[in-house]
């Protein structure tokens, strides 16, 4: 296993070891500033009491009781607790519900999960808690009995979950919409260059020139409205095209890394292992072994 020395170590699924491709258990963090094993799940903390600051990669944002924190695969995050933390940890395997293969049903790529340019936090207000504790108590006596198709029944319920979390999410980025200041519109063009140049431009500065802002200016705006630098920005939006094309195409990782506007492919390995705690080659090979190719599918 190749993994990053500054980085937690790696909780790995495999099905070979038994592993649960889901799995829900007790979330219990004491009143200070922890990192969170990383993962190769797709992971749903439900803050249930406590409150604080967490971080997701570069990004920080608040949460407080009854709160959906949301974690991909393989992401940094640590939480600051101003209070202890309690609640429930729901996290699942691509092998058992791929959120890119079933992106149209569920709707939660890129709300829920891998959305760069938002929070990764979700709000329960006192109505939407007795359907998601419902929600998870299905899941647990599920988990526990065993009974015939149970798997596909847990794909439903966990289904159920993620769709009502990207409403509510929906819902309260439209409500933020209507009720904070307008936001500048330097971001959504912003939003509109990333996406188009990423592979391209890798600078802060060469943003600010196409936007016609000064550097500082725009450094101002990004950290202010998205709670990160405009440089960690542009790298969670490379990894998160690096991690797709590994998955989803065999590309050679220097292929990938040349198309992201990368020559130096130690330099990308480097970044890729800083972002992922592994390189792009055991990122590869171990997702593809434990999906038996079947990412592969989509390139």
């Amino acid at each position: 296993m190749e993994l990053s020395a500054e980085s937690p170590a790696l909780h790995l699924y495999h099905p070979r070891n038994g592993d649960l491709a889901l799995r829900i258990e007790a979330l219990q963090l004491p009143q200070a500033e922890c990192e969170l094993p990383r993962s190769n799940y797709f992971s749903i903390h439900w803050v249930q009491q406590g409150s604080g600051q967490f971080w997701a990669d570069f990004g920080r944002y608040e949460f407080a009781a009854n709160s959906l924190l949301f974690l991909v695969p393989y992401q940094l995050s640590r939480i600051a607790a101003a209070e202890p933390v309690r609640g429930l940890t729901l996290q699942f395997h691509a092998n058992f519900l791929c959120i890119e293969t079933h992106h149209e049903e569920i709707g939660c790529n890129g709300v829920l999960f891998n959305d760069i340019y938002g929070s990764p936090v979700v709000h329960l207000s006192e109505s939407d808690r007795p359907e998601i504790a419902r929600l998870f108590d299905d899941m647990s006596r599920e988990l526990l009995g065993g009974d015939l198709a149970h798997a596909e029944v847990l794909v439903s319920y966990l289904k159920i979950l993620l769709v009502r979390a990207t409403r509510l999410k929906l819902q309260q980025q439209e409500v933020s919409r209507t009720v904070t200041p307008t936001i500048p519109p330097e971001l959504p063009r912003l939003q509109e260059l990333l996406e188009a140049q990423f592979r391209v431009h890798h600078s802060p500065s060469a943003y600010a020139d196409l936007l016609s802002l000064a550097p500082k200016s725009l450094a101002r705006l990004v950290k202010t409205h998205l709670r990160k630098t405009l440089t960690e920005l542009i790298r969670e939006r490379i990894i998160k095209q690096a991690k797709w094309e590994l998955l989803h195409t065999r590309k050679p990782v220097k292929q990938v890394a040349a198309e992201l506007g990368f020559q130096d492919i130690f330099y990308f390995s480097r970044l890729f292992r800083r972002a992922t705690g592994c390189s792009p080659t055991f990122f590869r090979r171990y997702e593809t072994e434990i999906r038996s190719g079947r990412n592969l599918s989509m390139q």
